[in-house]
């Protein structure tokens, strides 16, 4: 049924379709827009001679008031937050030593002598999961904490998420182990 639909609704489509592709072709074109004045019309005029001497000619009431402009600063202080947690950002955050680093200078590493409190080097702390991986219950994440100068919640997020060097060995298949053979 469709097919028949198709039929009918080709047939009146291409109908007298020649007659009324000449009709379009002989109407006659919409007129185009006239073009925007360039550059160089623009240029010859009066006005571009005045309007350059306007610019480049010295105002002396404009220069007078802003010499009299004087621009005081000052960073608002925060709404909803005591002005003590504004200087504390002010301070310098305190550091420590580092406690390893790695010997010569690969990849500029060594450069670094000192790291914030509550950070750990690249060095530190694969020294650190290192330790905590050979000897648990020695390094601990509250020894941890108390060593690297971490936040507890740290350490232990640390130790719980990172698990460095974790090498699984796959053991060699045996002839023993029963294999599908191809017919």
């Amino acid at each position: 049924m469709s097919n028949m639909g198709a039929r009918v609704a080709r047939i009146f489509r291409n109908f007298n379709l020649e007659n009324r592709a000449h009709r379009e072709i002989s109407k006659s074109k919409p007129r185009a827009a006239p073009r925007h004045p360039t550059e160089s019309s623009v240029l010859q005029s009066d006005t571009a001679d005045t309007i350059t001497e306007d610019i480049h000619q010295k105002n002396n009431p404009l220069l007078s008031m802003l010499k009299d402009v004087y621009v005081e600063s000052k960073d608002p202080v925060p709404q909803g937050e005591p002005v003590a947690v504004v200087k504390k950002v002010e301070q310098e955050t305190e550091r420590r030593l580092l406690k390893f680093s790695l010997p010569g200078d690969p990849y500029g590493i060594c450069d670094i002598t000192d790291v914030p409190k509550g950070k750990l080097s690249i060095v530190e702390a694969l020294t650190a999961l290192n330790n905590h991986k050979r000897m648990p219950k020695t390094w601990t994440p509250e020894k941890l904490a108390q060593e690297y100068s971490l936040d507890k919640k740290d350490a232990k997020a640390l130790t719980e998420f990172f698990i460095p060097f974790d090498v699984k060995i796959i053991p060699p298949k045996l002839e023993e182990t029963k294999r599908i053979k191809d017919s």
